[in-house]
């Protein structure tokens, strides 16, 4: 499984719809998670501008690294880390931008990079980051009284 990642990769979340008039192309990775084949990141970008929908590309970069008893472990560990940010932060796909694997005490020891993606029609990314209104907390009692006095004066 972890041999398919390499540098340009294309990970996309299971469930993104594309526009009918898009196919891609992929197969499955692990955890609701897709390899996106035959394309990299610019093939994606080009064919969701000739669809009409956005592919955004964060300029911030997302890194993970482990230690495991194998490379295809390590660096299936790595990537399980990126995912997991990836999916707090709410996008929907990443591209694989670096792939590295050294020795550490004789174990491997990859180091994934990769930079957070994200597939929507509409071209305002703020638009699905909307996030749900938190809830006011009430002013302790000391907050009330200060700002109770100062009306008064």
């Amino acid at each position: 499984m972890a041999e398919r990642i390499t540098t340009g990769t294309i990970l996309i979340e299971e469930g993104v719809i594309f526009p009918d008039s898009l196919w891609v192309e992929s197969e499955p990775y692990s955890n609701g998670w897709r390899i996106v084949k035959e394309l990299d990141g610019y093939g994606l970008d080009r064919r969701m501008s000739e669809a009409g929908w956005t592919c955004f590309y964060m300029a911030s970069e997302i890194k993970a690294s482990a230690v495991a008893l194998n490379g295809e472990k390590s660096l299936g560990r790595a990537v399980s880390q990126i995912l997991t940010k990836l999916k707090l932060e709410r996008f929907n796909s990443l591209e694989i931008t670096q792939v590295a694997t050294k020795r550490f005490l004789g174990l491997p020891h990859t180091t994934v990079s990769a930079h957070a993606r994200h597939i929507q029609e509409s071209m305002f990314l703020f638009d699905w980051m909307k996030k749900e209104p938190r809830q006011q907390t009430p002013a302790s009692s000391d907050e009330k009284t200060a700002s109770y006095d100062s009306r008064s004066t």
